[in-house]
C-alpha cells in the first residue's frame, strides 16, 4: 500500500482496466442468465433517466468535484500559455478530431463490419467522449508525471467552467452533422444533472469543510474517505449497463475491438498535439505533461451519463462510452511512461 501512495495511484485505479473487464463480463452474464434483474432495474426510470444509474453517476462525480479549487482560477494570468494549450486542444481540436477519426473508421474502414445504423450510434458515442475532456483522473496522471499540482488545479478548474458553456453546443453541432437530433433542453438537463449539481455540491462541501475543519483535515482525512467511492460507483454502473447490453455484445463481440481502435488513436493524437505544442512554446515539463493528459483523457463519467440520459442504457451509444473507460487507463499509463522518459525534451 505504501508504494501506491508514492506513485499516486491506488490499487483500484492501477488495475481499473481489469475491474472494468470483470464488471463487463459480470453484467453480460447477469443479462444472459438472470434477465429478471435488468428487467426490474429497467423499470426504475424517471423522464427516461435510469434512477439507479443516475445515483451511481452522482456517487462517481461528487468526490471528484470536491477536489477542484475554483479559487485557483484567479491565478490564470501567471502562466497563460499552458492554459491556452489546454483550452485550444480540449475545445477547438479534440471534439472535431474525435468526430473525424471515428467517422473514418466506422463509416469507411470498418464499413463492411459495422452496419450503417450502428455506425451512426457508435459515432454518436464517440462524439460524447470527445466533447468531454478529463476533470478528475488528470490529477492522478499529473502526479505520476510530477506535474505542477497547483497549475493542474487551475487547468482542471477552468476546464470544468468551460464544460458548462461549451459541451452542449459542441455536442449539438456534431450530432447534427451525424444526422442525430437531440433537443436542446435534453442536453441542458443532462449537464445540469450530471455537472452542475455535483459540481455545486462538491464546491459547497469543500467550502464548508475548509471553513470549519481546515485544509489539513480536508485534504488528509476527509477526502481520503471518498477515495475509492468514484471507482466503486463506476464499476457498479458498468455491471448495470452491461446487464442491459449483454445480448448486443454477445451478438457482436468483434465490435468492442472495432470501437476501441479510433478511441485509442484519438487519445494518443490529442496527447501529442498538446505535449508537442507545450514543447514548442518552451513550457516546463511539469506543465506540458498535465496539458497533454487532460486532453487525452476523457470525462467518461459525464459521457456515460449523457449517453444514458439521451439514448438509454441499452443503446449502442452508451456502449461506446463504456469502451472508452476500458481502453483509457492502459493507454494513459503508457502515455505517462512516455512523458516520464522524455523530460529531457524540456528545460525546466
Amino acid at each position: 500500500m505504501e508504494n501506491n501512495k508514492e506513485t499516486g495511484i491506488s490499487f483500484f485505479e492501477r488495475y481499473l482496466t481489469i475491474w472494468v473487464a470483470l464488471c463487463m463480463l459480470s453484467g453480460i452474464l447477469i443479462g444472459k442468465f438472470l434477465p429478471a434483474i435488468p428487467e426490474f432495474l429497467g423499470k426504475l426510470e424517471y423522464a427516461n433517466v435510469s434512477i439507479p444509474v443516475a445515483v451511481l453517476i452522482w456517487i462517481m462525480i461528487y468526490p471528484m468535484m470536491m477536489k477542484v479549487d475554483f479559487k485557483s482560477v484567479k491565478d490564470i494570468s501567471k502562466n497563460p500559455k499552458g492554459l491556452f494549450v489546454t483550452w485550444i486542444t480540449n475545445w477547438l481540436i479534440k471534439p472535431f478530431s474525435m468526430f473525424g477519426i471515428a467517422w473514418l473508421f466506422f463509416y469507411v474502414i470498418f464499413k463492411n463490419l459495422i452496419p450503417a445504423e450502428l455506425a451512426k450510434d457508435y459515432l454518436t458515442g464517440a462524439v460524447l467522449l470527445g466533447a468531454a475532456p478529463c476533470t478528475a483522473m488528470v490529477f492522478v496522471w499529473s502526479h505520476l508525471t510530477k506535474g505542477n499540482p497547483a497549475y493542474t488545479v487551475v487547468q482542471v478548474a477552468t476546464n470544468d467552467l468551460i464544460i458548462l458553456i461549451a459541451f452542449v453546443p459542441i455536442v449539438k453541432f456534431l450530432l447534427g452533422v451525424n444526422d442525430v437530433f437531440v433537443p436542446w433542453d435534453t442536453l441542458f438537463l443532462s449537464v445540469a444533472l450530471f455537472v452542475v449539481i455535483p459540481l455545486t455540491a462538491g464546491a459547497l462541501t469543500r467550502s464548508h469543510m475548509l471553513k470549519h475543519k481546515g485544509a489539513e483535515y480536508f485534504e488528509n482525512t476527509f477526502l481520503p474517505k471518498f477515495g475509492n467511492l468514484t471507482i466503486i460507483g463506476l464499476l457498479l454502473t458498468l455491471v448495470i449497463i452491461f446487464s442491459f447490453q449483454g445480448n448486443v455484445i454477445l451478438n457482436n463481440p468483434l465490435h468492442i475491438g472495432l470501437i476501441a481502435v479510433p478511441l485509442v488513436i484519438q487519445t494518443v493524437l490529442i496527447f501529442f498535439i498538446a505535449y508537442l505544442a507545450a514543447k514548442a512554446l518552451k513550457l516546463p515539463h511539469n506543465i506540458a505533461a498535465p496539458a497533454g493528459m487532460i486532453g487525452a483523457s476523457n470525462f467518461f463519467e459525464l459521457s456515460v451519463a449523457v449517453a444514458i440520459a439521451l439514448f438509454g442504457t441499452t443503446s449502442p451509444v452508451a456502449l461506446v462510452t463504456i469502451v472508452g473507460v476500458l481502453v483509457e487507463v492502459p493507454i494513459m499509463l503508457a502515455l505517462v511512461g512516455f512523458a516520464n522518459r522524455t523530460t529531457n525534451w524540456f528545460h525546466d
